[in-house]
């Protein structure tokens, strides 16, 4: 069998599977890889495993370890409820103030899963006492932490500009943030039109007590370690897996945390996804798959639509599968030779197409953002009603993120 062949069809059995079953996608990746590379291509195993990304999987392990302390101390939990408490008193003002707070949690490095697990229970109880339905809680808290989940110090944000510059189109971090705060925010101003004003008109505005409990002496020193990285990878240009390994190893040895605790919690499975996904991808590019992939992709569209029908079909994707493990892996290293094969277009707006499209579509409950956000709601009933609207809401942003692209992806690149 022609090796080009059979590795793009395991590429595409993988995802056909991560949209089908539970079973973690990286790990196949890994047996086909295996299959394909040494069975098929006649690649020896050591070839085969080159194409494992190391330096993705340090960053990914040390920037997930140092927000696992965090989590596991308290700290990010404290920090979630001071700043919810800036909600409180004027219902108009709370759905925006959901939104910010989601971004800045997740801007700074946990990411959306963290920062969506973090705000939305208190959110909802907030959101519930303000008169707000369920559904604009949600939204404005999950697109909040979606608009921050393409910092350059997030896990997500590390995994797109890692596979944008396989695709030829690295070194724009902040454009890449920056695309995906607007998009989101676009889509939750929009949420809040349609589902908000009413109800934040009627809303009587009164205080919304929260716990207020002070950081310990641990949580601030987490807190200031954590701040101090930031500020390392933005200002001073650190690698920041290493760097976070560092930070982490300090909080460790200062006793901040449980060890065996915030190992547990770093995130193994998406690491794992998107170290067997990109070990795949990159046995594509030594069999010419890869340049048989972008063939097919680039048949769906021309030069003056790659944009919005690329959105459109990794958001259709991402609705069943991971956007982080399986979609921006995928994808995102297909955009340069894309381009060649299309005869025209800008790879830096298909990059941002890609990243746009696969996330604006997570809130839908089948993701884990939206499974988080019906988790939070305590009343059942309330619960399958949040579900059904949450589902609709998903699917039908596959459509508003491809017109979006399509309209303002090459602008959002030109800035």
């Amino acid at each position: 069998m022609n090796p080009a062949i059979a590795s793009l069809a395991a590429l595409v059995i993988a995802i056909v599977l991560s949209m089908t079953s539970r079973i973690n996608v990286g790990l196949l990746a890994i047996a086909f890889t295996w299959l394909v590379g040494v069975y098929v291509a006649g690649l020896k195993p050591d070839a085969v495993m080159a194409g494992f990304p190391v330096s993705l999987f340090l960053t990914l392990t040390g920037v997930t370890l140092l927000f696992a302390i965090a989590e596991v101390n308290g700290t990010l939990a404290r920090l979630a409820e001071r700043a919810v408490q800036g909600a409180r008193g004027n219902a108009r003002v709370i759905p925006v103030l959901f939104f910010l707070i989601a971004c800045l949690i997740a801007s700074v490095g946990p990411g959306a899963i963290s920062s969506v697990a973090l705000v939305i229970p208190l959110a909802m109880i907030i959101g519930a006492r303000a008169g707000l339905p369920p559904l604009l809680t949600a939204l404005m808290v999950a697109n909040g932490a979606n608009a921050g989940n393409l910092s350059p110090v997030s896990s997500v944000g590390i995994i797109a500009n890692a596979a944008m510059a396989k695709g030829g189109v690295g070194g724009h971090e902040w454009k890449v943030w920056f695309a995906g705060f607007v998009a989101h925010a676009v889509v939750a101003a929009g949420a809040y039109v349609l589902f908000g004003r009413k109800h934040v008109a009627a809303a009587e505005t009164s205080p919304i007590e929260a716990a207020r409990e002070p950081l310990g002496s641990g949580q601030l020193l987490t807190a200031w370690v954590i701040v101090a990285w930031i500020l390392g990878v933005i200002v001073f240009r650190l690698q920041p897996g290493l760097s976070a390994f560092a930070a982490a190893a300090t909080l460790l040895l200062l006793g901040t945390a449980d060890e065996a605790a915030s190992i547990r919690k770093v995130p193994w499975g998406i690491i794992m996804m998107v170290s067997g996904v990109s070990l795949l991808v990159a046995l594509l590019e030594k069999t010419g798959g890869m340049d048989l992939f972008t063939t097919l992709l680039a048949r769906l569209a021309t030069p003056a639509t790659a944009n919005g029908v690329l959105a459109f079909v990794v958001g259709l994707i991402s609705t069943y599968s991971s956007t982080s493990g399986v979609v921006l892996p995928a994808f995102l290293p297909t955009v340069g030779a894309l381009v060649q094969k299309l005869g025209g277009g800008d790879p830096l707006a298909l990059a941002l197409s890609i990243n746009v499209g696969a996330s604006v579509v997570d809130v839908s409950p089948l993701s884990t953002l939206g499974a988080l956000c019906v988790a939070a709601v305590v009343d059942q009933a309330q619960g399958r009603v949040l579900f059904r609207q949450l589902l609709v809401w998903g699917l039908s942003m596959a459509i508003v993120g491809a017109v979006f692209c399509q309209l303002f992806a090459g602008m959002l690149a030109r800035a």
